[in-house]
């Protein structure tokens, strides 16, 4: 391709008529002027880019998520409550965002939670429940600002955990 393009600009040169001038010289015919290109021609390769609105499912769940952390703040008093789950496990934090602490974190790895005979990550969700809302008793804290679920959907997991923790009223 770069050849025949190459040819093209040469056979364009040569077909060019050139007339006399006294006063300039030679100069060419405008009328049969062809834009000069240089003898380095180099083609580079169309590259079409998606949009930068068209985000991956995961960027946009990350971006609403920060909307969300600015528009709801955690306090002392009233923490922010932040689930995360993954494929197999369930994992929740009472996050004070004002002075950046975490009160309380439990998941479904913790052996204290699983039991010595190991029970399913359903009944230990269910579990981490029940010490989110031992946690908030001790702490004095009787209401929580928001719940971020952080764009999951409500599995099994998630449900376990919601009934009990709903169950004591602390989910708005």
């Amino acid at each position: 391709m770069v050849i025949e393009a190459m040819k093209l600009v040469t056979a364009g040169v040569s077909s060019l008529q050139f007339k006399n001038s006294q006063i300039f010289g030679t100069c060419m015919n405008s009328s049969h002027a062809l834009p000069m290109q240089s003898k380095s021609l180099v083609l580079n390769p169309l590259v079409v880019r998606a949009s930068s609105r068209a985000n991956t499912r995961t960027e946009n769940a990350k971006i609403r998520n920060r909307r969300f952390r600015k528009k709801y703040n955690g306090t002392p008093t009233r923490p922010r409550l932040s689930v995360f789950c993954s494929h197999k496990q369930l994992y929740a934090m009472l996050v004070d965002d004002q002075n950046k602490k975490c009160l309380f974190h439990g998941s479904t790895l913790q052996e204290s939670i699983r039991g010595d005979p190991p029970c399913s990550t359903i009944e230990a969700a269910k579990r981490v429940g029940e010490e989110l809302v031992k946690t908030c008793i001790d702490l004095n804290i009787n209401e929580i600002s928001s719940y971020d679920r952080n764009g999951f959907a409500r599995g099994e997991r998630m449900q376990a955990f919601e009934t009990f923790v709903s169950q004591h009223g602390f989910l708005p």
